[in-house]
């Protein structure tokens, strides 16, 4: 068995606290989609001390509340919440990205968008907010309006917002589709009412003209490797395939939340124009 700490058994009929510890550890156990009996076993603990820590009749440890939510993969956020929920000190940081201490940080999340160029890439926080990005962004998001343009600045608002970028969107029912499922899983994985909300807004979106019917996207990606983006631009048609890139053991909530998506020509026509671009930009 493990060598944490044993839980302090609560006596029968001690009241507790709303959102209790113990409920918080099951609503995620729950979302997990895990049984007590497959947590009580990936955590080596009994399924008995389970039950007791989720029911509220014993108060896990410190130690206990940590391991079990590196179990349940919870994001550092919600880990200090089972923390403060359960009597004790939250124990991740969160500094604004401006912190002189995560300078190092924001310096390797400048280099990575500096050295993508000519393609294009941002840094975006946990609500899809972009606090970086690099100059080749800006020839895909001239058609926006300015108010959809003015910080902060929501990625995916910006790509299906009827005012944002979503005519210029040819295959607008594949990319539509692929963004809503990606944010469905980010919903699930973090229980972020505010995501869940931006879910609901995007997918109530109408259909922009121009755009491709939902067969001809379909087909379209046939033989792609991945759901492409496909932008009507002044540069001409341009065609991306995208990376997230994430910091690796991160302690500190800010970083935990940050991502970097990288967007990467599909076709040689693509990659041909943003090299052209750039250069004419340098000259």
């Amino acid at each position: 068995m493990s060598t944490l700490s044993h839980p302090q058994t609560i006596p029968p009929g001690t009241s507790s606290v709303s959102r209790t510890v113990g409920e918080l550890l099951r609503e995620w156990r729950q979302r997990r989609r895990m049984s007590q009996l497959l947590l009580a076993t990936e955590a080596d603990i009994s399924t008995r001390h389970l039950s007791f820590v989720e029911s509220g009749r014993a108060l896990p440890s410190r130690e206990m509340v940590m391991h079990l939510a590196e179990r349940l993969e919870v994001p550092l956020r919600a880990r200090n919440a089972l923390l403060v929920a359960a009597g004790y000190a939250p124990l991740f940081r969160e500094r604004p990205l401006t912190d002189p201490q995560l300078s190092a940080a924001r310096e390797a999340v400048e280099l990575v968008l500096k050295g993508h160029e000519p393609y294009p890439a941002l840094a975006i926080d946990r609500h899809w907010t972009i606090v970086a990005a690099n100059r080749a962004l800006a020839p895909l998001v001239g058609a926006a309006s300015a108010a959809l343009l003015e910080a902060p600045v929501n990625a995916l608002r910006l790509s299906l917002h009827p005012e944002g970028i979503a005519s210029t969107i040819v295959n607008w029912h594949a990319w539509r589709a692929h963004v809503l499922a990606r944010l469905q899983r980010q919903v699930e994985v973090s229980a972020d009412d505010t995501l869940a909300a931006l879910r609901d807004e995007l997918a109530a979106y109408p259909t922009p003209p121009g755009a491709q019917s939902a067969d001809e996207d379909s087909n379209a990606i046939l033989n792609q490797i991945a759901v492409p983006l496909r932008l009507r631009t002044p540069l001409g048609v341009l065609s991306f395939f995208s990376t997230t890139t994430v910091f690796g053991t991160p302690v500190d909530v800010t970083l935990s939340e940050l991502a970097i998506e990288a967007f990467f020509p599909a076709d040689p026509q693509t990659a041909a124009a943003l090299r052209a671009y750039a250069e004419d930009q340098a000259a």
